[in-house]
């Protein structure tokens, strides 16, 4: 796998050092210009937790992927570019308080001065490392902090309006990419998965965050929010200009 191919599909560079706002540029411009994304799900094109296989898509087709991949291959970037990086597992809090099923979710943690928390596989989250230590962290998408829930897991908790949601709860235990097989096949097959109802297309933009979900655009810029219904054809068309991904390619591969 070829690193600087990988960093030119997100507009960065090599790094030098292995300071925090080398970090915090990596993951943005990687949450800027690779999508969040389900789309082979839907199509029922399999994902398999292979490296190699998880470059090419990213990287020579021009394709996002959800959690295992974008955070999975942007772990093994991390690490060879020097940092002290390591996957973890996470288990998500849904809207109304209950919890997805157990540590299907992977998330980063890069140890620097302190322990960071970096997600690039999220979705609408923070675009930014997350300290361990309670500080708070604020972004166009809202302000962040991590607590200590217990002697064991963390909480990712997001503040909105004077609002506090948890995002998801981890631990600091170090996993392996193949850890999540379950939770990657659950995320593909299962009715109860966020991801096998329709389509979702989203990342970052220097000033909020572009959505694409069914037939809706959604563009979220400085706290506004402008939703729009689109046809068939014009999703063809924002998902090539928004996202560079090509859905003619897409069905022509689903066939």
């Amino acid at each position: 796998m070829d690193i600087e191919k990988y960093l030119k599909r997100f507009h960065a560079y090599p790094v030098k050092e292995r300071f925090l706002q080398d970090l915090a540029r990596l993951q943005s411009l990687h949450m800027q210009h690779i999508p969040f994304e389900n789309l082979d799900v839907i199509r029922n094109v399999p994902i398999y937790l292979n490296l190699e296989s998880i470059y090419d898509k990213i990287v020579n087709q021009h394709r996002g992927g959800y959690c295992y991949e974008l955070n999975g291959l942007f772990h093994w970037l991390l690490q060879e570019l020097g940092f002290d990086a390591r996957l973890i597992s996470a288990t998500v809090q849904k809207p109304d308080g209950t919890w997805t099923k157990a540590d299907t979710h992977t998330a980063i943690l890069v140890n620097l001065d302190t322990p960071y928390l970096v997600d690039a596989g999220f979705g609408d989250s923070t675009i930014s490392p997350i300290p361990l230590g309670g500080e708070r962290f604020t972004d166009h998408s809202g302000t962040y902090k991590v607590e200590q829930h217990d002697e064991t897991f963390y909480d990712l908790i997001r503040e909105n309006d004077g609002e506090e949601k948890i995002l998801y709860r981890f631990s600091t235990e170090e996993k392996r990419l193949e850890d999540f097989h379950e939770g990657c096949v659950f995320n593909q097959v299962s009715k109860d998965s966020p991801f096998t109802h329709d389509d979702l297309v989203t990342r970052a933009t220097p000033d909020g965050r572009i959505t694409l979900s069914g037939l809706q655009l959604t563009r979220s810029e400085n706290g506004r929010k402008e939703k729009t219904d689109l046809t068939p054809e014009e999703k063809a068309k924002v998902l090539l200009e928004e996202f560079g991904i090509d859905l003619n390619v897409l069905e022509k591969q689903r066939s």
